[in-house]
């Protein structure tokens, strides 16, 4: 467990960077990630998850970014089920980023791959993977995410951090880990554990892409 859990704090950190690296040139987002404003956090970690993936899944025009993209996408979110059409599905999980402080109204959903039919785009190279699809993000309400938390149709695992300081926290300690944070009561984690699992694996993938 503990060898799958560390790269779910990191994987959340890494996705943001890339996002701020790669789709903030100037420079506007990134002041988001140092302020404690749960609105404000909300929708920069939104934008930047969504930019980060859009990076990762794009696949460019040379054929090794392609490649390395397709790698990528096949290996965090392509489900081999002989049960199916077709005989695979796509990892669809839900998960809802909080904070234990109402008052900070600090709500973000996640959700992979939530249309299918749109991970594949007609280009003048052939089919290819389409970055917008991987990924759909949004900041919501603290109502909306009341609304929603126990709903297991609409969200699979809900991390809840103490507070938006133990979010931006991540950034100052890279080497953090869940069973870290867990110990210092600076986040819970409840829901579907499978999802859990999967999100870890998923941030330890984002590591790897990024390192090499």
């Amino acid at each position: 467990m503990h060898a799958t859990l560390p790269a779910l704090p990191q994987g959340i950190r890494h996705i943001l960077r890339t996002g701020l690296e790669l789709g903030d040139s100037d420079n506007r987002l990134s002041g988001l990630l140092n302020r404690a404003e749960g609105k404000l956090l909300a929708n920069g970690m939104a934008v930047l998850i969504k930019l980060g993936f859009g990076f990762l899944t794009s696949e460019g025009l040379s054929d090794s970014k392609a490649e390395k993209a397709q790698t990528f996408f096949e290996e965090n979110f392509v489900i081999n089920d002989p049960n199916v059409e077709g005989g695979i599905r796509y990892y669809q999980g839900k998960i809802l980023i909080r904070t234990r402080q109402p008052q900070d109204d600090m709500n973000v959903l996640i959700q992979f791959c939530p249309h299918p039919s749109h991970l594949y785009i007609q280009t003048p190279l052939g089919q290819r993977l389409n970055p917008n699809a991987i990924v759909a993000t949004k900041a919501l309400s603290e109502t909306e995410a009341d609304q929603i938390e126990y709903d297991p149709d609409k969200v699979d695992l809900i991390i809840r951090f103490k507070d938006t300081q133990a979010i931006l926290s991540l950034a100052e300690r890279p080497d953090a880990d869940v069973v870290q944070l867990l110990l210092e009561n600076l986040v819970q984690i409840t829901g579907n554990f499978g999802h859990m699992f999967k999100f870890g694996a998923i941030g330890k993938s984002v590591q790897q892409i990024l390192s090499d």
